[in-house]
């Protein structure tokens, strides 16, 4: 499986491509498309998209993984950051690739054990999982690497299934609930 994983911005879209093969991962590709602040809007989108559509044409990846929107205090780079995942989301669907989507605090926990690390924790162990001694990374990449290794983790892990729910764990542990409902 081949997992290309976003972290949009209007600026600098971090990407980084992923192989999982027989349980072993790889970085296939990984960088940086960024864009100048003076770049009007509808040029930065059309970069991003043309740069992921370029990317995808020349790994094919399986899947794409970005991270939700983070609504911060600034409506108008909420707004930005909004536009960049379209663009994103828009290349992955034209080259028929399931989009997957994940949390800053899921893709933080699933790679430092840790919902609130800090970008450089997360960079960190990034270097440290994926052996990336050699390679020098920025946040951006190193965030969207963060996130296909948070995908693929969700992808191989332990898939909820019968008998993990919590409808099941109450009809299977009666015994365990109080009078007052709580456990």
């Amino acid at each position: 499986m081949i997992i290309l994983g976003v972290d949009p911005g209007s600026l600098s879209t971090g990407y980084g491509i992923l192989r999982a093969d027989r349980g072993s991962l790889s970085v296939i590709a990984c960088g940086t498309i960024r864009n100048r602040s003076t770049t009007p809007m509808p040029e930065r989108l059309h970069s991003i998209f043309g740069g992921l559509c370029e990317l995808i044409r020349a790994h094919h990846p399986d899947e794409l993984a970005i991270e939700t929107a983070f609504y911060g205090k600034n409506a108008q780079s909420a707004l930005k950051l909004g536009q960049a995942r379209g663009a994103a989301i828009l290349a992955a669907v034209t080259g028929g690739i399931a989009v997957h989507e994940y949390s800053p605090r899921e893709v933080k926990k699933a790679v430092v054990g840790n919902g609130t690390a800090s970008k450089a924790q997360v960079k960190s162990m990034v270097h440290r999982s994926l052996s990336l001694r050699s390679v020098k990374t920025g946040y951006d990449t190193a965030d969207a690497l963060a996130i296909a290794l948070c995908h693929y983790q969700r992808k191989s892990g332990p898939q909820p299934g019968p008998g993990r729910s919590w409808k099941s764990f109450v009809a299977a542990h009666p015994e365990r609930l109080s009078a007052g409902g709580s456990v």
